[in-house]
């Protein structure tokens, strides 16, 4: 009913990619789902496109510091020749791509912003809301665009204690079911990762390392958790993804990207404090959407400001590796999907 509300007649002028869209000078409009101006003309001259997801901005870093990260990580993906793809909902509209001032208005509006995931997608289009998306609404909407990579600082996963409260984040079923290849720092140690793995392998996605056996834990480099299979090259990782496209798999791809060494002593004094906070918020009784504010708030200032430094440096390195794989995915040749499994 939402989309038959918003859904204007169509023209012949208006995109493939989803119904209600039409062309303008800056965007492609008039519907839910807006591509920028830069993101459509690479889709269409099929150069490299790298999703990025605005959670980050509204709800991981305060203002200005997550407008300013927001640019500096698009320019080094545009820097190596790779269009950026930020992805969140302003005024009820889908925005594949964004420009400055949509960036400054996300910070600006920060957790007034709704955290979206798959299921509030439709609500927010609906009620012409704002919302940032995780991981699991980015994934989505990437696919639908038909950007096939996405870069984020870390997945969510199996929350320790689900065996009663059944927090189980919708990444993980987001990734067993849409065929996007997600380049993070693995899952946060607060997490139950042994029960994050077996979910994800039980939702049949590939969980690789990149040039590591290991499993990463978003600032812990080790977990000590083997990954499903070992990358060692962005090349190596675009035929992994080829295949998968190739051969109609209809999950997703994760692929962890251990914190470098510079960063491992900055992280170890971050987890120190992560695991202080998580205590805190149990004892206070902190629950829902609530835990993760409160948990990047008290870890930010047990720490003196050093874990957003570390968070931001983290999410950049993943922002490299991302470029390098969308550039070499970009030289393989196009394949069609022999069948969808």
């Amino acid at each position: 009913l939402a989309q038959a509300l918003l859904c204007p007649k169509p023209t012949s002028d208006w995109c493939p990619v989803f119904c209600a869209v039409s062309f303008t000078p800056h965007t492609m409009s008039l519907g839910p789902l807006v591509c920028s101006k830069e993101v459509k003309k690479a889709l269409d001259q099929g150069k490299p496109v790298v999703a990025l997801e605005s959670t980050i901005i509204s709800h991981g870093m305060p203002y200005p510091q997550n407008v300013q990260t927001a640019r500096e990580v698009e320019g080094l993906l545009r820097e190596r020749g790779v269009t950026p793809a930020t992805i969140g909902i302003l005024d009820g509209v889908i925005h594949i791509g964004m420009e400055d001032s949509d960036l400054e208005k996300f910070g600006k509006l920060g957790p007034e912003c709704r955290k979206v995931s798959r299921r509030d997608v439709a609500s927010v289009v609906a009620r012409r809301e704002n919302g940032a998306t995780t991981v699991a609404a980015t994934m989505l909407l990437a696919h639908l665009a038909g950007i096939p990579l996405f870069v984020t600082g870390g997945i969510g996963g199996v929350h320790r204690g689900a065996e009663e409260s059944w927090d189980v984040s919708a990444d993980l079923t987001e990734l067993g079911k849409t065929p996007v290849c997600v380049i993070c720092a693995g899952a946060k140690s607060i997490l139950d990762l042994p029960k994050t793995l077996e979910y994800l392998e039980t939702q049949g996605v590939c969980v690789a390392g990149y040039k590591t056996d290991d499993f990463p834990a978003f600032f812990t480099p080790h977990s000590g958790l083997p990954v499903s299979c070992r990358i060692d090259s962005a090349e190596e990782l675009a035929s992994t993804i080829s295949a998968q496209h190739q051969l109609g798999l209809a999950s997703g791809i994760v692929v962890g990207v251990p914190v470098p060494d510079k960063l491992a002593a900055e992280a170890s004094v971050v987890e120190d404090a992560t695991r202080k906070a998580v205590a805190e918020a149990e004892a206070k009784g902190v629950k829902g959407n609530e835990v993760t504010p409160f948990l990047l708030a008290r870890i930010n200032e047990l720490t003196g400001g050093e874990s957003l430094k570390a968070n931001i440096a983290l999410i950049k390195n993943n922002v490299v590796v991302g470029a390098e794989v969308a550039l070499a995915l970009g030289k393989l040749p196009k394949s069609k999907p022999l069948a969808k499994l």
